[in-house]
């Protein structure tokens, strides 16, 4: 083989493992009922991978979140309800976990610095209209 073949053949037998690692990186759980396969879904939808903090448990490739697809699977197939599941990890790995933490006194924070960004944003905004505005209008007088 010459050298350009021989890379070319390197380059083929690395791609075809990368894709037969993500085609094994699939996670194959058996549910009882469709109603279990549902629940799973929609729980690790729901959940935020910690490791990746603006993903899901079910997008996220992190090893912390396929550990956390199985322990939810395990729970789901011993017939644990939703809000028990999601109850497990929240006392486990805190209200973080959840897309949209509840709202007490701990998380105001949380719900409310949106709209406090916007806020501020919004006066920056006005204030810099009615700066540039004023200095327009003097300008065009002191011509």
């Amino acid at each position: 083989m010459t050298r350009v073949q021989n890379k070319t053949m390197k380059k083929i037998i690395i791609t075809l493992i990368l894709i037969a690692n993500t085609v094994f990186a699939i996670d194959i759980h058996e549910f009882k009922t469709e109603q279990q396969r549902l629940d799973y879904q929609q729980l690790t939808e729901e959940l935020r991978c910690l490791v990746c903090q603006n993903q899901n448990i079910a997008d996220s490739d992190a090893g912390l979140a396929k550990d956390l697809r199985n322990e939810v699977a395990k729970m789901v197939q011993q017939d644990m309800s939703q809000s028990e599941i999601t109850d497990y990890l929240v006392e486990r790995y805190g209200d973080f976990v959840r897309y949209n933490p509840p709202m007490r006194a701990d998380t105001i924070v949380l719900w409310a610095m949106p709209l406090l960004v916007l806020l501020i944003a919004g006066f920056i905004v006005i204030r810099t209209i009615k700066k540039n505005t004023t200095s327009t209008h003097t300008n065009e007088s002191d011509s």
